[in-house]
This record gives C-alpha cells, sequence and structure tokens, in this order.
C-alpha cells in the first residue's frame, strides 16, 4: 500500500482521496516557489552571503563565523579528487590503446627534473601529443612528493584562479576562499608535483605562479603562442618534435588495429610528409581508414531490423556500404562482398575533420555541431540526450573521441586542434543555425542551472560550455533584431542563474565573466533591473578581491540604478557594500560646511527670504542719507545708524561669507594656504558691491520717507479731518452739517483706543476718511468709509465738527528695507481720484529684499518735529493742504 498515492482498489472509493486532498473539486493550491540558494562564504576577512534575489551582501567576518583551519586532505579525498579533475570515460566502444612513441627520452628527464625539485616546461605545437606525455610523467612522480600530484587545467586561467584551486585540491576548506596574504601563507606549506596542462601565460606572471608555491615541483604544458618564461625563472623548456615515419606508420597502425597495405602505407608516407609528423594527425587517419573499412561492406545481412539504417538514416544501395559492423574491418571473408572505396587524398588527410564528420552518426554529428555552435567547448555527456533529442546520444563523445575530433581539457573535452577551424571552412554550420543552437544550449543551462539539485560544484565543472554560449548570445550574429533580442534575453537568464552558482562554488573567474556577460546582455536589451543586480554582483566582486576603486564604481551604478526603479531592498544592500568600501579605504564623509564641492547656503541665510540686512561691521565709507530721510527713518532708528536695526557684533561669526548679493548659494574659497582675511580686507575686498547695495538701500529708504512724509503732512483743504481733539479743544455731540453723526465706528479690521488722541485740524466742512486712505476725496462728500463712533471726546472749533478715535495706524519705517503698509478701505465705493503724484526723485529700481509685514503695531512715540501733523487714521493723501489748517500740537501718549 502507497501511503501518498493511494490506488483506486483500496477501499473502493476510486479517486476519493484525490478529491479530499484538494478540497472536494476546488483546484489544487499552486505550489510553493523554490527557496532560493544562499551561500556564506568567507573570503580573506569578508563575509559573503551570495543572495540570488537582491544581490549579495558583504560585511566584516563577525566573530564567532571565522572559518575553521584547512587541514590537509587525506589520501582517499586526494584520490578522488584526482578522478574529479580528469575526463569522465565515455560510454560507447572503447576507443583503441595508443602506444606512446618515441617519446621515452623526454619522458625520463622530466621526471628527474621533478625528482630534484626543479620546474620543468613542455612546449610543442598543438596536436604533438603534449597531454598524453604528462599524463605518462605523473603517473611515474605518484610518490615522488608528500601532497601527491595535481593535476590543474590552465585553459582560461589566470595565476592567482590556479594558485586557489591548488590550495582546494591539498586543503580542506569548504566555503572558504582566503585572502592574498594568507593564500600565500598556506601555499608555502604544501609539497606536491602540480602538473598544469594548457598553460595560457608567461613572464612575470608565471614567475610570481611559481614562487607563490616554493616547496612545489611544476610541468607545465603550453603551445608555441604561449609567452616564455623569464630568464631568471629557472624553468627548463623542454620542446616536442613530431614523430619519425617509422613512429608514424606504426601509430597509424595502431589506430587502424590492422596491419597498412603498400598503398596505404604510401598514403601514410605523403601524410607523414605533409603533417610534419604530428601524432594527431595519424590518429585522425587511422579514423578515415576504419571508416573506409565499413564503407567496403555491403551491411545488408547484418542489418535484417533495420538498426543502421536507424542510426545513419535512409541509404540508397549505391551508399549502403556507409553503415557496416566493426566487426569486419580488414577481415577477409568470402560470404562478404567487399567494394572499392578509394584512399583519401592528400588533402584530405591533412584535414580530415569535415570527412570524419561526413561519416558520423546522426547523433554524433548533432552533437558536433552543438560543439561549432560553442566555439569548440563540448557540453558534457550527460547534457547530450536533452539537447540531441536522443536517449542514446551520450554515446556520441565516444564516436568523436574515437576519431581524433576531441581531445580532454580538464574534467571535459572540447575540439581537438584545427578542427573547429576545418568545419567552419567547409561551411558546416551556418551562422543562423549556430545562434539556434547556442540558443537552445543556453536554455537548457538555465534550466539546469538553477535546478536545486546541482550542486555548485557541478556547475563549475560544466562552466567552460555555459560561458561559451552566453558568449554566442551576447555576441549576436546580426541577423533579425527581434530573435536577435530573444537570444539576448535568454542570455540575462542564463547569467543571472549560473552567477550565483559559480561564486558558491569558488569558481571566482567564471563568476566574473558570467557578470560581464550578463550586464553587457542586459544593456543591450534594456533590463535595467538585472544591468543593476550584475554591477552590485561586480562591485562585491571587487571588493573581495582588493580593488576598491572598481568596486566603488560598480556599486555607484548600481545604486543609481536600483534608485531609479524604487528597488528599497536592492538599494539597501548597495549602501552597506559602499559604506564598506569607504570603510576599507579610509575615507571618512567630511562634515557639509567643510566642503567645497557641495552647495552651501549663506551662513546668515538667502538674503532674500531673511529680515532687515545685518552686515558683518558698520560701513568704512558710509553714504549719507538723502534729503528728507531723516524724517521717516528717525523715530525708529537705533543709535548703530540710520535703518540699521539693532547694534551688530564687531566680529562677524563668518568673515569668510561675504554678502554677495541673493544669488550667492556656495561658499567662496580661499587660495590654498591662504590664511583667514582679517575683517577691515574681508570687506574692503568686496567694497564696491556691498557699498552700491548699501547705497541702493539707502535711496530706496530715503524715497519711502518722503513719500510717506509727504502723504502725512499733505491735507484735504476743503475737508479737514475733525476726528483729531488737542488739548485746548473737545469733542461735541452735535452732528455734522452733512447729516453724518459727529462719532464714527472704527473701520472693519481695526481697533479703537479710547486713550490715544491725536491733533485736530480744522476744515470748514467735516469729512470723516477711513484710515489708511491713499486717494484724496470730494470736499463736499463725506468718505463713505467712516462710520459713527460712541466715543468722542470734546473739543472747540469753530464749526460744528464730529471727532472719532484715532484707529490702529501704520507705523513709519522701522529699517530702511521695511515698507509702511496701509489698510485697504472697507467701503464698496472704490476710489474716486488717482494716486498721489510720486516725488521728483525717482526711487530706486532694487526691490526691497524682504516682504512687508502685514500689520505692524502703532508708534508709542508721535513725531518729534514740529509743525508736522499727525499720521491718523482719517488723513488723506494726495489732497491739497487746506488753507486754514491748523497745527498739531504734541500729545502725550
Amino acid at each position: 500500500m502507497d501511503p501518498i498515492n493511494r490506488g483506486p482498489e483500496e477501499y473502493g472509493h476510486d479517486g476519493e482521496g484525490d478529491d479530499a486532498r484538494q478540497g472536494r473539486g476546488t483546484p489544487a493550491p499552486a505550489p510553493a516557489p523554490a527557496r532560493a540558494r544562499v551561500v556564506r562564504l568567507v573570503s580573506g576577512d569578508l563575509l559573503v552571503t551570495v543572495n540570488p534575489v537582491d544581490g549579495s551582501e558583504i560585511e566584516p567576518c563577525p566573530p564567532g563565523h571565522e572559518p575553521a583551519a584547512p587541514r590537509p586532505r587525506t589520501a582517499e579525498e586526494r584520490a578522488e579528487a584526482a578522478r574529479a579533475a580528469a575526463p569522465p570515460v565515455p560510454p560507447g566502444p572503447a576507443a583503441p590503446e595508443l602506444p606512446l612513441l618515441e617519446r621515452q627520452e623526454e619522458r625520463e628527464r622530466l621526471v628527474g627534473i621533478l625528482g630534484r625539485g626543479r620546474s620543468a616546461r613542455l612546449s610543442g605545437p598543438a596536436g604533438s601529443g603534449r597531454t598524453a606525455l604528462l599524463d605518462a610523467v605523473a603517473a611515474d612522480c605518484a610518490d615522488l612528493a608528500p601532497d601527491g600530484v595535481v593535476r590543474l587545467s590552465g585553459h582560461h586561467r589566470t595565476p592567482a584562479e590556479l594558485l586557489h584551486e591548488l590550495f582546494a585540491a591539498v586543503r580542506y576548506a569548504p566555503d572558504h576562499r582566503p585572502g592574498r596574504t594568507v593564500l600565500h601563507e598556506r601555499l608555502r606549506e604544501i609539497g606536491a608535483v602540480v602538473v598544469v596542462d594548457d598553460l595560457e601565460f608567461g613572464g612575470a606572471a608565471l614567475d610570481e605562479f611559481l614562487a607563490a608555491a616554493p616547496e612545489c615541483a611544476f610541468l607545465l604544458a603550453a603551445g608555441p603562442d604561449t609567452p616564455t618564461p623569464s630568464a631568471d625563472s629557472h624553468v627548463e623548456d623542454i620542446h616536442l618534435a613530431g614523430l619519425g615515419r617509422g613512429a608514424a606508420l606504426k601509430l597509424l597502425e595502431s589506430a587502424v588495429g590492422r596491419t597498412l597495405t603498400d598503398d596505404e602505407a604510401n598514403w601514410a608516407g605523403d601524410l607523414w610528409f605533409e603533417s610534419e609528423g604530428l601524432p594527431l594527425r595519424f590518429v585522425q587517419a587511422g579514423a578515415l581508414l576504419r571508416q573506409r573499412d565499413r564503407l567496403r561492406v555491403t551491411p545488408a545481412e547484418f542489418d535484417a531490423f533495420g538498426a543502421l539504417e536507424e542510426a545513419f538514416g535512409p541509404t540508397d544501395p549505391e551508399a549502403a556500404a556507409a553503415a557496416a559492423a566493426a566487426a569486419f574491418d580488414g577481415v577477409e571473408d568470402p560470404d562478404v562482398e567487399l567494394r572499392e572505396i578509394p584512399l583519401p587524398s592528400l588533402g584530405e588527410g591533412a584535414a580530415p575533420a569535415a570527412l570524419l564528420a561526413s561519416r558520423l552518426s546522426r547523433s554524433a554529428q548533432t552533437a558536433l555541431r552543438f560543439a561549432v555552435a560553442l566555439g569548440g567547448e563540448v557540453p558534457h555527456q550527460a547534457h547530450l540526450p536533452a539537447l540531441v533529442g536522443d536517449t542514446h546520444a551520450d554515446a556520441a563523445l565516444g564516436e568523436l573521441r574515437a576519431c581524433g575530433l576531441l581531445s580532454p581539457v580538464g574534467p571535459r573535452y572540447r575540439l581537438a586542434a584545427g578542427v573547429l577551424t576545418q568545419l567552419l571552412a567547409q561551411g558546416y554550420e551556418p551562422d543562423h543555425a549556430a545562434a539556434g543552437r547556442a540558443h537552445t544550449v543556453a536554455q537548457h543551462y538555465a534550466w539546469w542551472v538553477a535546478h536545486p539539485s546541482v550542486t555548485p560544484e557541478r556547475a563549475a565543472a560544466e562552466s567552460d560550455a555555459l560561458l561559451a554560449a552566453l558568449s554566442a548570445l551576447v555576441a549576436g550574429t546580426g541577423g533579425d533584431p527581434e530573435t536577435e533580442a530573444e537570444h539576448r534575453a535568454t542570455a540575462v537568464l542564463l547569467a543571472r542563474a549560473a552567477a550565483p552558482a559559480f561564486a558558491a562554488g569558488l569558481h571566482w573567474g567564471a563568476w566574473e565573466r558570467a557578470l560581464r556577460a550578463g550586464q553587457e546582455a542586459a544593456r543591450l536589451t534594456g533590463e535595467v533591473a538585472e544591468e543593476a543586480y550584475f554591477h552590485h554582483e561586480l562591485g562585491v566582486l571587487a571588493l573581495c578581491a582588493g580593488n576598491l576603486e572598481r568596486a566603488r564604481a560598480e556599486l555607484e551604478a548600481s545604486i543609481g540604478m536600483r534608485g531609479v526603479l524604487a528597488d528599497k531592498r536592492g538599494t539597501v544592500a548597495g549602501r552597506r557594500a559602499l559604506a564598506l568600501v569607504a570603510d576599507l579605504s579610509g575615507e571618512h564623509p567630511a562634515p557639509a560646511a567643510a566642503r567645497a564641492e557641495e552647495p552651501v547656503s549663506p551662513p546668515r541665510g538667502i538674503p532674500s527670504l531673511r529680515g532687515p540686512v545685518r552686515r558683518p561691521a558698520p560701513d568704512p565709507f558710509p553714504t549719507p542719507p538723502p534729503a528728507g530721510a531723516a524724517g521717516a527713518a528717525g523715530p525708529t532708528a537705533p543709535s548703530g545708524g540710520p535703518g540699521r536695526g539693532p547694534a551688530k557684533s564687531p566680529m562677524p561669526a563668518f568673515p569668510d561669507f561675504a554678502d554677495e548679493g541673493p544669488t550667492l548659494i556656495t561658499r567662496p574659497d580661499t587660495e590654498k594656504g591662504a590664511g583667514r582675511p582679517s575683517l577691515r580686507g574681508g570687506i574692503i575686498n568686496g567694497a564696491r558691491r556691498n557699498l552700491a547695495a548699501v547705497g541702493a538701500g539707502a535711496l530706496l529708504v530715503a524715497v519711502l520717507g518722503t513719500v510717506v512724509t509727504l502723504g502725512a503732512t499733505s491735507g484735504n483743504g476743503e475737508d479737514p479731518a475733525t476726528n483729531r481733539v488737542t488739548s485746548d479743544s473737545t469733542a461735541t455731540d452735535d452732528s455734522t452739517d452733512d447729516g453724518i453723526d459727529g462719532e464714527e465706528q472704527p473701520a472693519e479690521g481695526e481697533t479703537a483706543e479710547p486713550g490715544t488722541t491725536g491733533a485736530a485740524t480744522r476744515s470748514g466742512s467735516p469729512s470723516p476718511s477711513a484710515s489708511g486712505n491713499t486717494s484724496t476725496s470730494n470736499p463736499t462728500d463725506p468718505s463713505s468709509s467712516g462710520t459713527p463712533d460712541d466715543s468722542g471726546t470734546p473739543s472747540s472749533s469753530d464749526s460744528p465738527s464730529t471727532t472719532v478715535p484715532p484707529t490702529t495706524t501704520t507705523a513709519p519705517p522701522t529699517s530702511p528695507t521695511t515698507r509702511p503698509s496701509t489698510t485697504r478701505p472697507s467701503s464698496p465705493k472704490p476710489p474716486s481720484t488717482t494716486p498721489p503724484t510720486p516725488p521728483s526723485t525717482p526711487p530706486s529700481t532694487t526691490p526691497p529684499t524682504t516682504t512687508p509685514p502685514a500689520t505692524t503695531t502703532p508708534p508709542t512715540t508721535p513725531p518729534a518735529e514740529e509743525n508736522s501733523p499727525s499720521i491718523s487714521a482719517s488723513s488723506s493723501l494726495g489732497g491739497p493742504p487746506a488753507p486754514g489748517d491748523a497745527t498739531g500740537t504734541r500729545t502725550p501718549a
């Protein structure tokens, strides 16, 4: 009985369990999304949390999270690591065993050099048998060093990557990537024979690589294009040449598995001369002869069930020998009819890739096309059934290997030297078809690498093929724009899924290449969020490597993009990493007032928004005020000067900040090395502008004071104010001539002060006016703003008049920049005359620096000058003075 998936025979209820689990017919809840794989690593003194969602987080390693001390690997662990570093044995028929010919001298010499603790470099052209010789020497030196033999691949590897791989192969330190200093200390303790194939660097980089592990003996293999070691590196260089004619023929017989005929031997002699005895050419020539033997046999009686036709495709009678059985290669059987198949030409023998590919099975041909689309990288055999669409496609790897089309590179295979060039020259895979196959590989890898069952170590082992698919999609072929956009979007998905796996697998060289390819693909497709993620990861990687400037640039780019997208969590992660960069670089942000590159407001506020102007000190060259200004500014001017406000401190708080006008928004910088200027020097340096501003302000104050004074002294001769009483006059209770009550109510918005009296004016006809009225009224028409008031003061006059208590008036200006305010009349009747005539002296065009206050308090002290009328609510500005006006006298408050 299965407790999870119950069958219909249980309890006699078919499907009842399914309905119960799904809530009686309701759709089953959607499965929860797979949790993101978060890995915590220690890189040097930093703790890195690989977060594939918002970006990795980095911080100083807190106490209690330090990794354990690395320990040496046991013999069993080293053997397991050696098996993982070797290429897998492909399924299918085994390839023939090939002997190592004419390499005994080089083999013994290399073993002797390594036995003395020295290093050697093996060089030679591609296909000269360097890898086979390295395998033989590594087997001879298995017990030579205490840490054994370590096999590394230098294909697309930097010196730093190889050093970290050497450390991981000898020491057990999970989730720990030591810093440069600690790494070199640990490598000095390692004593092993290090075999590096396909080395791609030399010169000073090679010297640094060898010096990092002084107790190790290195055996290096490099191609002819690799830089040579420096003169003082103490590395012996051994060059491999081609095989002799006899050794080449013997190798060809071993590859074919039989004795060569005379024609075949002559053909092999010409091939030896053409290929300069390279062993790879004779391995491929042996595959050509084996295929020729199959073509010579008719498979009719051996393929009754159509197995060969299914594998090789339908054939006509003339080409039926294309699927002959391998068991009859080279065997003369009277029951088997042999066909005459000519030998390959000399050109086909020297470049046999196209001819070999044309005689492969369908699965092998498809796998070869995928390798061509990936630039020579071959996916692991476990991926071939899904890519090819054949459950037995994993055997295609063995078929390609037996034909000499593949060569081992570390734990995997790639196309042998020259094969890719030969296939592209023959037009084996068009560009558009190659782009489609690369897109298929990328889609497969994007699904595979994100699967929870795939460990980071497996993803790192498949990094070369995965990065090849990324590069092919990002580069594009210049075809259909929609297709190109789709391919690059797939590249973004693949890089997004693979980059965290490479980081967790400590393969940081592949991590960096995946991030850069993904960033370029995201930029081309316009995916800003993904591009910001790649910039963030590149910044974290640069921070782990100690490249602080690069880390700052990448993190700032990421923060800017995520700020535009309102990605709060990503922005916070980026800012944390950027703060760590500033901390590690020793930079501490200065106060805002001390940073000249940032805008700094004036220390006393923006001039256009502050109150009365405050200068650091009295002007060294004061400007005399114009005539008439003293009367307006006199009542409120303090001892410091007319219209200046309260007295200032002789030394300002910020002497370096001079008032340059309302547009000053940045701090003026002083020259480097110069001291702080003195008070007098700072004022004199900007005296021209300051004096001009002061003069303009004084002129404006004078003009405003003149206007106010003229308005106060000018009265209505025909309708004098009758609401003022003096000490020798009293108010009357009689009504005015025009029928208006002798007492007025205060205007709307004004308050009556019964204790305040003013100077009386006499007129032939009473004409009460509203407070603050700046227009003249008709002598026969009383102002409509006056209202009767119940409180009056008795006064003596020649004619009956009515008086009202003075209402709240506008105080004289207390500073040069304060404009006296007026109260809008409450009468619905508009003013009947035009505004007063402006004075003869034109006012300055400089506007006041402050907005006039809405209301001001009445002056507590009346004007001290004689023969000046009182400024009251009943004064009418702009009218001609009355001939019979009486002079007001000072009345105590």
